[in-house]
């Protein structure tokens, strides 16, 4: 079990390019595996182990929603995390990766009209066929 948060574990998990993406991703509300997979345009396995990475270090949660698994930034983060998840926020308006990553989940809450997961589409999709 680790200690309360603090800035070294912070630090640890941030200091990847993948979950810095991830995380300025869930800074804008909860997102599924497969809308994180569409948007950084990497595999759900590598997607997956970053998210477990994330959340056994209590930067984020989960939680089930039909088939799907929603992750979210933890209910009640520490000063620190939060300090640095706004800083965070800030910083990736800037970066030109962070904002082509905020323009696609953009077009894709907009495509759905709600946060659902895109699986749902495709699976609709098969059983009209």
């Amino acid at each position: 079990m680790f200690l309360p948060m603090d800035l070294v574990r912070i630090y640890e998990c941030l200091c990847d390019s993948t979950r810095l993406r991830i995380l300025a991703l869930l800074g804008g509300g909860p997102l599924c595996v497969c809308h994180i997979q569409d948007i950084l345009g990497e595999s759900q396995v590598k997607i997956s182990k970053h998210l477990a990475y994330l959340k056994t270090r209590g930067l984020v949660e989960s939680s089930r929603e039909g088939n799907w698994m929603m992750y979210s930034i933890a209910a009640k983060p520490s000063p620190e995390l939060k300090a640095n998840l706004a800083c965070l926020q800030d910083c990736s308006r800037e970066d030109p990766v962070f904002k082509r990553d905020s323009t696609k989940l953009t077009k894709l809450r907009t495509r759905l009209a709600k946060p659902a997961c895109p699986c749902a589409i495709r699976t609709a999709a098969k059983r009209s066929t």
